[in-house]
């Protein structure tokens, strides 16, 4: 089976669940320039991923070739023994039959005796709008909307200057309604001029939107008249959009998207692969253009002997204390492979902050003791408070932690008279390299906030960036989680701009919004 995807307009979160659906199951994607490269995290580890990008100018493969290889995937996934339930995935920009060319794709897959299936997209013509605070009908200005092609497919063997144009303007002068043209940016002075010369009124107010649906998107507002000029003023380029009706009036009333607080704000994201999505999802929701920049991996403990052998004996402690949501998903993994549950954990269980005591509520634990301030020594005081009046003399508390934790929290501990089992519960490492989206950004100076959310962030995107771009980071404001971290900010000559007072993802959010004025 080959699924036509429409993976939407550009913001990743507005594919069809069914879309989604179809990428779970994929052994192959096959994606466009439009489609959010997000959407390929969703894709299994296994999938093959291939890019035939387009644009008006750049071809990487003709589409003749795209619907060849569309064949040859789904032949080959027929041959492939235990695939019965993977799917190929073809990957469209917006809804793969407007403008999409998704109806020759599935006349070749038929032809060819290939089963396929259309999964609708949102197309940017109506999206792009209304992100942009125009809605393509409105009650009071005009009830009908028309989807409209920018530049022509030229007839095999006619020069472009005596084809027949396939796009009737004296008619598209006279309906009164909203134009939405496509991919007509580079001909967007002539679309004008046309419209025009067939009526239709040169104050008719006209919008182009480029990056529709994404945190940097454009808008440049005018009149049929000047419009081209606007747009080629603004340095408007593909892809991009053109909105032409009286709707368009409506947008300094209803421009919800460009009024978040983030919006026009680049941030880079500082964390685990595993773990950059919580933050990165709500600085996206407030509009922030997000890069993310992996510096840690999170691998499994070296010294798994060690590990098993103090998780088959947890019964015995008196309480085990987690310092990370990563140490509950190492320690719950290693449980589930020596065929043990939560009912192994002691009756106290002690995490460091939110995200930790979150992580232990996800497999049905509630945390015990949860410091106000969250940092390893705040934890100490906490347990010592908790079991009264003897404190924790004689107390057996194993610790459970990353592999370059800080000896703070065992040696408070341990003054305090428990008797610590310290094991390195998972390791971390810096990835092999960044991102090379990440690079551009940073070298040209468009990022305006870096988060680092621990010291080994910090540290591992300073070994990772080359020389010529480490100066970059601090033209950006830097934004710490908390003390530990910013001290290793400031070893690295990178002092935090700001420094959340409350040390978890929420507090880092809250203060960037302050930092900004909101």
């Amino acid at each position: 089976m080959v699924y036509l995807v429409g993976a939407g307009p550009g913001d990743p979160g507005l594919i069809t669940q069914n879309g989604v659906a179809a990428l779970r199951r994929a052994a192959v994607v096959i994606y466009d320039s439009l489609a959010n490269r997000a959407l390929l995290d969703l894709c299994p580890g296994d999938c093959e991923q291939i890019f035939v990008g387009k644009s008006a100018s750049h071809h990487t493969l003709t589409q003749d070739r795209i619907n060849d290889l569309l064949v040859e995937q789904a032949q080959r996934l027929l041959s492939v023994r235990g695939s019965a339930q993977r799917v190929v995935v073809r990957l469209k920009g917006g809804d793969p039959y407007i403008f999409g060319r998704g109806g020759e794709e599935g006349k070749y897959l038929e032809a060819a005796g290939i089963s396929f299936a259309v999964i609708p997209g949102i197309t940017s013509g109506l999206a792009g709008p209304a992100y942009a605070g125009i809605p393509v009908t409105h009650r009071e200005l005009t009830s009908t909307v028309t989807l409209i092609t920018g530049h022509e497919q030229e007839k095999a063997g006619v020069a472009a200057e005596d084809a027949t144009p396939r796009v009737n303007y004296k008619a598209l002068a006279s309906l009164g309604g909203t134009l939405v043209f496509y991919m007509g940016v580079k001909n967007l002075p002539e679309i004008c001029a046309s419209l025009m010369e067939h009526g239709l009124s040169g104050q008719t107010p006209a919008a182009v939107i480029r990056q529709a649906t994404l945190p940097q998107q454009q808008v440049v507002v005018g009149v049929v008249a000047d419009i081209a000029r606007l747009a080629r003023e603004a340095g408007i380029k593909a892809p991009a959009i053109t909105i032409i009706g009286h709707v368009v009036s409506l947008r300094d009333t209803l421009n919800w998207f460009e009024r978040q607080p983030l919006f026009g704000v680049t941030v880079l994201v500082t964390r685990t692969r595993q773990q950059a999505g919580a933050l990165t999802g709500q600085l996206t929701q407030l509009g922030a253009r997000v890069l993310e920049a992996p510096t840690i991996e999170i691998v499994e403990s070296e010294e798994v002997a060690t590990v098993d052998a103090a998780l088959k004996n947890i019964t015995t402690m008196d309480c085990v204390v987690f310092t990370s949501a990563n140490g509950v998903e190492a320690a719950w993994n290693r449980l589930r492979m020596l065929g043990l549950d939560s009912r192994a954990l002691p009756a106290k269980v002690a995490a460091v902050g939110t995200a930790t005591a979150a992580a232990l509520e996800r497999i049905g634990i509630m945390a015990d003791v949860l410091p106000e301030e969250f940092i390893g020594e705040k934890l100490s005081i906490g347990l010592q408070q908790h079991f009264g009046a003897g404190g924790l003399a004689g107390c057996k508390v194993l610790l459970l932690r990353a592999d370059i934790a800080r000896p703070v929290l065992k040696e408070q501990l341990e003054h305090a008279g428990a008797k610590v089992v310290d094991v390195p519960i998972y390791q971390t490492r810096a990835p092999a390299a960044l991102p090379a989206e990440v690079l551009t950004a940073l070298a040209a100076g468009e990022i305006q906030w870096i988060t680092f959310t621990s010291a080994s962030t910090a540290r591992n995107l300073h070994a990772l960036l080359p020389d010529h771009i480490r100066p970059m980071v601090r033209v950006a404001g830097r934004l710490s989680i908390g003390p530990i971290t910013s001290a290793a900010l400031r070893e690295l000559d990178w002092p935090p701009t700001v420094e959340a007072a409350q040390h978890d993802i929420a507090g880092m959010v809250q203060a960037l919004l302050v930092a900004i004025g909101h």
